[in-house]
């Protein structure tokens, strides 16, 4: 499946995929629509790790699917720490520090990766070496240069590696740290019978810079009220379930698909859109954000906002033929389906 504003991430472009795992991304070289947004998904099998790298445009927001890992950062001004990460939990990486994600469990570990660029430039720390001569890494370290002779060296990064020997895993890495949140642990702040969304943003995390992530499930007799993010771009990944969604462009053309476990979505800043389960028990969806605290506008309060001699002018119906708008001053973010599905979206 692949629209305008949607395609598969567990199909994405490969960029590296061997024994040791995988990592395959979406960026606007194959989805031209992602702006400031771009994704990733990597597997580290057990006893790998993705070798230590930074960002160099752009800040991270990675969430845990499944396994234990541990994640190093060493951030500016020589600050440094170490946690483990598992299901569930999420981590911030900023824009220029140096990290890596080392499996330390029996499992794959796997993880979805948003980035705050729609083509994310990285630097592995090995291909940083290969920039050097040995004289010259010799003096950074006052050793002589013949020490780093037998390294393996070049430009070229090395993604995944494998691990020799067991994990050092110090035991401040089972702390809680700034660059961790437990998104899944949190009690839902919107939540309902039919779908919850539990939200990773700057009121819950202060360590977030531009970016944000809502952790939404939805039922099959419920539904994503139709919205719009009026400054915030929106990148959702499904994580399971299928779902269908419509957008629409300013030239008020229609785009309609389907959506299945492994795919991924782009909703440009202020494009209104919905989101309702289909041919699934229920849905899950990690939607990363562009802004720190990301807001929307509903449909439901939208309704609201105008008197109905207002709306009867702008429907270009009669008064007595509008319906019976509920009063809402606060959208819901989730509604109850009480009709049945549609067979067709609008456009379709």
């Amino acid at each position: 499946m692949t629209t305008r504003h949607a395609t598969s991430l567990i199909n994405g472009e490969i960029v590296e995929e061997n024994d040791l795992g995988s990592i395959r991304r979406v960026t606007a070289d194959t989805l031209p629509i992602l702006s400031g947004l771009s994704i990733k998904r990597i597997v580290v099998n057990p006893g790998a790790m993705r070798t230590p790298h930074w960002h160099a445009d752009c800040n991270e927001l990675t969430y845990c699917v499944s396994g234990t890992s541990l994640v190093s950062v060493l951030d500016t001004s020589s600050k440094f720490s170490s946690f483990t990460v598992s299901a569930g939990e999420m981590f911030h990486i900023d824009s220029g520090s140096l990290h890596h994600i080392e499996n330390i469990g029996d499992e794959p570990a796997e993880f979805i990766l948003a980035f705050r660029s729609e083509r994310p430039e990285d630097f592995g720390l090995a291909a940083a070496f290969g920039a050097m001569t040995d004289a010259v890494l010799g003096n950074t370290y006052d050793l002589p240069a013949s020490d780093f002779a037998t390294m393996r060296r070049n430009t070229v990064d090395r993604k995944l590696a494998a691990r020799a020997g067991d994990p050092v895993v110090p035991a401040s890495a089972h702390f809680d740290d700034p660059h961790k949140f437990a998104v899944e642990a949190q009690s839902p702040p919107i939540g309902i019978a039919v779908g919850s969304a539990r939200l990773a943003r700057l009121q819950f995390w202060p360590a977030l810079k531009d970016l944000s992530m809502y952790s939404l499930r939805i039922r099959e007799d419920g539904m994503r009220e139709p919205h719009w993010h009026p400054i915030t771009a929106e990148m959702g990944y499904v994580h399971e379930g299928s779902a269908r969604m419509t957008v629409m462009d300013p030239d008020g053309t229609l785009d309609t698909w389907y959506l299945k476990e492994g795919d991924v979505y782009f909703i440009p800043r202020a494009y209104p859109h919905h989101i309702e389960v289909v041919d699934a028990p229920d849905m899950h969806f990690a939607i990363f954000f562009d802004q720190t605290t990301p807001g929307d506008i509903g449909y439901r309060a939208s309704a609201s906002a105008y008197s109905r001699e207002v709306l009867a002018a702008t429907f270009n119906v009669h008064i007595d033929d509008l319906p019976e708008f509920p009063f809402t001053k606060a959208d819901p973010l989730i509604v109850t389906r009480n009709n049945p599905v549609d067979a067709h979206a609008m456009g379709e």
